[in-house]
């Protein structure tokens, strides 16, 4: 007898690039079986017409801010992720952690998670710790020996998978610093993740630095959002150093969310003079999304009013091109993530739409891309690429995290006047090897694990 058993579904196979029917039997958090079942179980679940694909992995989001007092749901973007599919998200991206890592790892061992946690350590994050606060100015040597101890203890001894950096965040960050903190964990296997130092018409000069510290650390490299980068009439450009870097040998990827907007706080570096200059963009392409303001377009005045007076407030930015967003996704070494953030419940539809969205649209209705390509850029190559050796496959042995959607359904409803609406089509997510969601509802917000380094 089976724990569950999910009944004729269209089970997704990356090896053959193929889909084919069949049961598969889980017992506790295992895949055990995959075939054709006569046998009972406690929960049947009938997956027939359906796509049965491994849970999303995204390997770019942001955590949530966890709250400790009693009664307070702690959980924001994580129930939103769940809702769309992702049954393992990876935090601490874009140089940011939003708390001390060994606590937010340790209140999932405790509580449980709307999904299963990864998190890097972030190099603005631990400028703020060695006391850094003007976000200009350099580390000096004795800061940078010290991020280098916290680097060290977060791997080691907390769990951390690597470090993440946010160049355009903090301006005052050197390549010599990078390349230092990068020397504190020489031997290990980690992954960094980094959001550029400049987009736009600086966006390739900024790929081709992310590539040359991998090249120089020997350390895989994953470029964030890459649409945000070189979105703007140089994706072509950008791709192409990628490519020329992966024919040499060194570990380069990247990663995209599908709108040709993108979101951060208005109060960030991001804004700095001359940044609509260098988008080829107006002060009324920036959304604000929060209240007294919420739905309107800046104006220059109220531009600069809202930057001094609510300097944390998520703002979008259409700036960048559609088509070279796609253009992106295509690239077989571009993984699908979301760059998910909320902040009051308020920001971008990406964190509830991503990945309905790739399979919807550019799948299913524009027939842009394949869908097992598709799939495997949201579980496979990701899950590869943070050696998650038991996730990313329906397989047995694997992890039962699994997303059971209707192709011919499928699609997001998150806007940007109403960024957490959530998607349609998701029949069932399972976490660990229980059912998470069922017909796009949440049943379960406690299933996901912390998962540390090993």
């Amino acid at each position: 007898m089976y724990d569950i058993l999910i009944k004729e579904g269209m089970i997704v196979d990356f090896e053959k690039n193929q889909t084919f029917i069949g049961d598969i039997g889980i017992n506790g958090n295992k895949i055990t079986f995959i075939g054709q079942c006569s046998s009972t179980a406690k929960k049947v679940i009938d997956a027939s017409g359906k796509v049965v694909s491994p849970g999303f992995i995204d390997i770019h989001m942001h955590e949530e801010k966890i709250k400790k007092a009693k009664n307070i749901e702690p959980y924001d973007i994580a129930n939103y992720m769940v809702l769309m599919g992702v049954t393992t998200g990876i935090a601490g991206n874009c140089g940011d952690n939003y708390q001390e890592i060994g606590d937010f790892l340790d209140f999932i061992d405790k509580n449980g998670s709307p999904i299963n946690y990864m998190t890097f350590v972030g190099q603005n994050y631990l400028r703020n710790i060695v006391g850094i606060e003007d976000r200009y100015r350099r580390a000096t040597s004795f800061e940078i020996d010290k991020m280098k101890q916290l680097i060290t203890e977060s791997i080691f001894n907390v769990g951390a998978i690597g470090i993440s950096f946010g160049l355009e965040y903090s301006p005052g960050v050197t390549f010599e610093e990078i390349i230092e903190l990068c020397e504190s964990v020489e031997d290990e296997d980690i992954l960094l993740a980094a959001h550029y130092r400049k987009d736009a018409k600086k966006g390739v000069e900024s790929i081709k630095e992310l590539i040359n510290i991998s090249e120089i650390t020997g350390k895989p490299m994953q470029i964030s959002h890459i649409g945000s980068c070189v979105g703007f009439g140089n994706m072509k450009e950008g791709l192409g150093e990628i490519e020329k870097a992966i024919a040499k040998g060194i570990d380069v990827a990247a990663d995209c969310y599908p709108y040709n907007a993108f979101s951060t706080r208005i109060g960030s570096a991001v804004f700095d003079e001359g940044c609509f200059e260098n988008w080829g963009a107006k002060y009324e392409d920036i959304l604000l999304t929060e209240e007294p303001y919420k739905g309107m377009k800046c104006s220059e005045k109220i531009f600069y009013r809202v930057r001094r007076e609510h300097p944390d407030m998520l703002v979008v930015a259409f700036a960048m091109n559609e088509e070279e967003i796609l253009e992106a996704l295509r690239a077989p070494f571009v993984y699908i993530a979301s760059d998910g953030l909320y902040n009051k419940g308020q920001g971008h539809p990406r964190g509830a739409g991503t990945f309905p969205k790739v399979i919807g649209k550019y799948v299913r209705e524009d027939k842009e891309l394949d869908l097992i390509e598709a799939l495997k850029k949201m579980t496979k190559l990701p899950a590869n690429r943070l050696g998650l050796k038991n996730k990313g496959e329906i397989k047995e042995g694997m992890d039962a995290d699994i997303v059971i959607f209707d192709f011919n359904s499928i699609r997001d409803f998150s806007t940007f006047e109403k960024p957490t609406l959530p998607p349609k089509g998701i029949e069932y997510v399972l976490v660990n090897g229980s059912v998470a969601v069922e017909k796009n509802k949440i049943i379960n917000k406690r299933l996901g694990k912390a998962i540390r380094k090993n």
